[in-house]
């Protein structure tokens, strides 16, 4: 009876959508088109204060700024593009949680690629450096070595 209970209990909070920030029912937009574009919008801008959070995710002052900016400008015609162009434009290209590949942020997107092929050129360099048999010792080696052992 309990495993049941435990199965319906993580069954309901797999299935639970991701709770926002928006807990002020009056920061919502009354059309709902409106306010799931706006809440699309602040999923792809960061928090500049959580830094790992999404603008709608985040409960910080900052963040909740943001999303009045957001629905502001989207009930003013802006376009998605428009908007997101509009917070990059003031904030960088930092407050978006994908940024754009550009100059800018080549090094950013290539980053991974780049280490990557650090950690493989190290790993096939310390191989190929183990699997080599060592140099033999020349004679004038042996010898003083002999000599070593002798003492």
């Amino acid at each position: 009876m309990k495993s049941l209970a435990a199965s319906i209990l993580a069954l309901g909070l797999w299935l639970t959508p991701p709770a926002f920030a928006i807990s002020n029912p009056s920061e919502m937009l009354a059309n709902p088109a409106t306010e799931a574009r706006a809440e699309d919008i602040g999923k792809q801008l960061r928090c500049m204060v959580c830094q790992n959070e999404s603008v709608e995710e985040s409960e910080a002052d900052l963040a909740r700024d943001f999303r009045k900016i957001i629905r502001t400008r989207l009930q003013d015609g802006e376009t998605d593009r428009q908007v997101l162009d509009w917070m990059t434009a003031r904030y960088g290209s930092f407050i978006r949680l994908r940024p754009p590949f550009n100059a800018l942020t080549a090094g950013l997107w290539a980053s991974p690629v780049l280490a990557l092929g650090i950690g493989l050129g190290f790993v096939l360099l310390s191989r190929r450096r183990r699997g080599q048999a060592p140099t033999p010792l020349t004679d004038a080696e042996r010898t003083t070595l002999e000599k070593l052992d002798a003492t």
